[in-house]
């Protein structure tokens, strides 16, 4: 329901309870009406980006129904303002024209409600907020309708070094990085959505206390990723939930231009852990994906971060659904399947737990799903790799369940 019918049933309501009151009216009461939604007449890009500058704290900004086509990005700058249109299907901006090589939609201020429209064809990415505190991200599509291609934008969804970031009932298609990406953040909450025809679905990335769950990712070359990646301002990812989602059939090809980091996720693979501490992987539906359903692994380049812990830790599986899968291994996997037989477990692990000369670390996987859940560790051992050193296991680790972070609650969420 759009605000202006809020307004509007809100106003009936009390014109009603005004005529049954013995009271007299007071009629210096103030009556609040619905901001009008922006004409759609003359150059809509120019309208639109006018009144996000002129915005002011606390206003809803309406965007009516129909695709317009813009030929520049947009940008908010104004805390506590609302962008609402008239339905993800029905208001569409239209980048497909556009001049730059940026976003559509760039959000740099905090308390920002953005629902109800769509954003395609973004020579960028799709939508982006960064330093923006208690932002949501509701009821939005962001697509670029070609498919998957290399030179489609990286992001779809793309807020960044955040606290109190909500995303629910989004839907992202052909990112050439990822679908839903939230990077260098605190305290977040993905829901509810449809990822789809990405690289990556969903990715958290050196962020800290994250719940993923009600989301559907299909047709992804990866469903959910969860890094954490050396030289950036925030590091030390950790205590992210992956529970309740379907992850199915993301065997879509690697189209992710060469040179980025998700260029290297094989086709086929449902969640990935790299890097990260105590994440949590629980109740999910896995199913049809061809390389491997759950595939943890270190990061594997040369660093010099200092801060940087390269290996998985502190990592529980538990009580999911597994059906077919591993059949079609792809990319960095297919030659290590090969020697292995040519198919994958459902769960696989690199096996490495040191790096260089480094001493082995506890990588601590817990592992607690039913016995006929298969399950392999690579037994690489450390990076940079010895192939004559690579001892394979089917063996569970012995890991020791790592307590799980309490669920995430958000002040901004019923907003």
């Amino acid at each position: 329901m759009s605000t202006y019918l809020c307004a509007l049933g809100g106003a009936a309501t009390l014109l009603a309870l005004g005529a049954c009151s013995p009271s007299t009216p007071d009629p210096s009461a103030a009556v609040i009406e619905a901001p009008a939604p922006l004409s759609a007449e003359g150059d809509f890009g120019a309208t639109l980006q006018a009144a996000l500058i002129a915005a002011k704290p606390g206003e809803t900004i309406l965007l009516p129904e129909g695709t317009f086509q813009l030929t520049d990005g947009l940008s908010l700058d104004v805390h506590g303002v609302t962008l609402r249109g008239a339905g993800q299907d029905r208001t569409i901006l239209d980048f497909a024209s556009q001049e730059g090589a940026g976003e559509g939609l760039l959000v740099t201020s905090d308390d920002v409600l953005l629902m109800d429209f769509a954003v395609r064809n973004t020579k960028g990415d799709g939508i982006k907020s960064k330093g923006a505190d208690q932002i949501i991200y509701r009821y939005l599509t962001v697509e670029w309708t070609g498919g998957p291609d290399e030179a489609n934008g990286a992001y779809g969804v793309y807020p960044v070094e955040s606290k109190n970031v909500l995303v629910e009932n989004v839907t992202v298609r052909a990112a050439s990085d990822a679908g839903i990406y939230v990077g260098q953040s605190e305290n977040i909450i993905v829901r509810n959505s449809v990822v789809e025809y990405n690289v990556a679905g969903i990715e958290i990335e050196n962020s800290m206390n994250a719940d993923v769950y009600g989301n559907i990712a299909r047709n992804n070359t990866g469903g959910i990723l969860v890094f954490d990646l050396p030289d950036l301002p925030v590091s030390g990812g950790n205590s992210t939930r992956i529970f309740d989602n379907e992850i199915i059939e993301n065997n879509t090809r690697n189209f992710a231009p060469a040179g980025n980091i998700v260029a290297s996720v094989p086709s086929g693979t449902g969640v990935i852990v790299m890097a990260n501490r105590n994440v949590h992987v629980f109740d999910n539906n896995f199913d049809n994906n061809r390389s491997a359903h759950v595939l943890v692994m270190s990061y594997s380049l040369p660093f010099t971060d200092e801060r940087y812990n390269p290996l998985p830790r502190d990592l529980v599986l538990r009580d999911n659904t597994y059906g077919a899968g591993g059949n079609d291994p792809q990319g960095d996997l297919a030659p290590l399947a090969a020697a292995l037989g040519g198919q994958l477990p459902a769960i696989v692990w690199d096996g490495v737990d040191r790096w260089g000369e480094g001493e082995a670390q506890p990588v601590n996987l817990a592992v607690q799903e039913a016995p006929e859940v298969g399950f392999i560790s690579f037994g690489l051992g450390q990076y940079p790799i010895e192939p004559a050193a690579m001892a394979p296991s089917t063996d569970r680790p012995a890991g020791t369940p790592a307590a799980e972070p309490a669920a995430i609650v958000l002040p901004h969420a019923d907003r």
